[in-house]
């Protein structure tokens, strides 16, 4: 969105969103973008504190340890079964503020959008943007807009920046796990991966699979009620499961162990990843958490998670162990080892 003062409408000419495509005008701080902003902008994410139309955004804040993330959305294709740039925007940076046991508060959001996108494209994805955000509900309260000229972008990229707050007494970071905690994930592996590959190059396999991308604060915020000592929450996106728990292993200064036979896989996501050559442990989630806790808490915080929509095939996969390497390892089906690494290069880019 323009960042300006506050101002009446200054254009009142309706912009053409059947037919139309953003023109380099429209991020020229001119009539256009005044027009962008009122009949898109402005019109799907409406909100006493964006109505101000400031340089910034002045809200209240309650009790507690302040938390901010910000993210930038690159996914490409644009559309995916399952969601889309926009809804994706808000769920990747709610999930990395909710991870601390934070309850989100607020939104902000930039766009780069390239010269020549359908406007019809732009504004589906601000109002499924808009929709996700009023679902969790956490308000878009300020933001920006540039064009690029055509062939300097991909369409549209976005950034996110998300505040929330902690309650007093949650202590959640990836420094806190312990040998002896349990390792838990909320669902299946892979997914978003996965459905994105395909939506992407359009393989002919078998069957229908949607991106996962879910926005995950009350899910948490049922799990903190349950066990309000949970040592560690990371929603695995780049690099799935596994660069997650490599990075909170060389965080907390231990090892890994997980057992391949518990975790949770579609069978499709198994049968593309075995086609392709491709370890599904290394492939990204949007809608799944992994939960580090103390062992006395584990069997409960399982038990609650699967009785909430997005945790119906939570599992416990592991443990935390002590190791001064900080490997994580498996133990596969067969009865061995095996290390599973940090990733070497990327499977699939852009895929959030």
């Amino acid at each position: 969105m323009q960042k300006a003062g506050k101002r009446k409408p200054v254009y009142t000419r309706k912009l053409d969103f059947r037919h139309g495509r953003v023109e380099m005008a429209h991020g020229s701080g001119g009539r256009a973008m005044t027009q962008l902003v009122d009949q898109l902008f402005i019109a799907a994410f409406d909100n006493h504190y964006l109505r101000q139309m400031n340089d910034q955004a002045c809200f209240p804040v309650g009790s507690g340890r302040m938390v901010m993330s910000t993210d930038c959305h690159v996914v490409t294709p644009l559309f995916f079964p399952g969601g889309d740039i926009g809804s994706l925007s808000v769920h990747g940076t709610v999930n990395d503020i909710v991870m601390s046991g934070a309850r989100p508060l607020y939104l902000s959001a930039g766009f780069i959008l390239e010269e020549g996108l359908p406007l019809a494209d732009l504004k589906r994805i601000v109002e499924s943007m808009a929709a996700a955000a009023q679902a969790i509900p956490v308000p878009v309260i300020t933001g920006d807009t540039k064009v690029v000229e055509q062939g300097s972008g991909d369409g549209v990229f976005i950034t996110t920046t998300g505040i929330g707050v902690v309650p007093d007494g949650v202590h959640i970071s990836s420094e806190r796990a312990k040998p002896g905690d349990k390792i838990l994930v909320s669902g299946t592996i892979g997914d978003h991966g996965i459905a994105i590959l395909l939506a992407r190059e359009d393989f002919a396999f078998y069957g229908t699979l949607e991106s996962d991308t879910a926005a995950l604060h009350d899910l948490v915020a049922v799990m903190v009620q349950t066990a309000p000592d949970i040592h560690v929450l990371r929603d695995p996106t780049r690099g799935g499961i596994a660069a997650a728990l490599n990075e909170i292993a060389h965080q907390s200064g231990v090892g890994m162990l997980l057992h391949e036979h518990c975790i949770p896989m579609k069978e499709q996501v198994g049968a593309v990843c075995e086609f392709l050559g491709f370890d599904p442990l290394y492939m990204a989630n949007e809608g799944k958490l992994v939960a580090i806790c103390a062992p006395q808490d584990a069997d409960r915080l399982l038990d609650k998670i699967r009785t909430h929509p997005l945790g119906q095939n939570a599992a416990i996969i592991g443990e935390v162990i002590e190791d001064n390497h900080c490997f994580v390892q498996m133990e596969t089906r067969f009865g061995g080892r095996r290390v599973v690494d940090w990733l070497s290069g990327d499977q699939l880019p852009r895929i959030c």
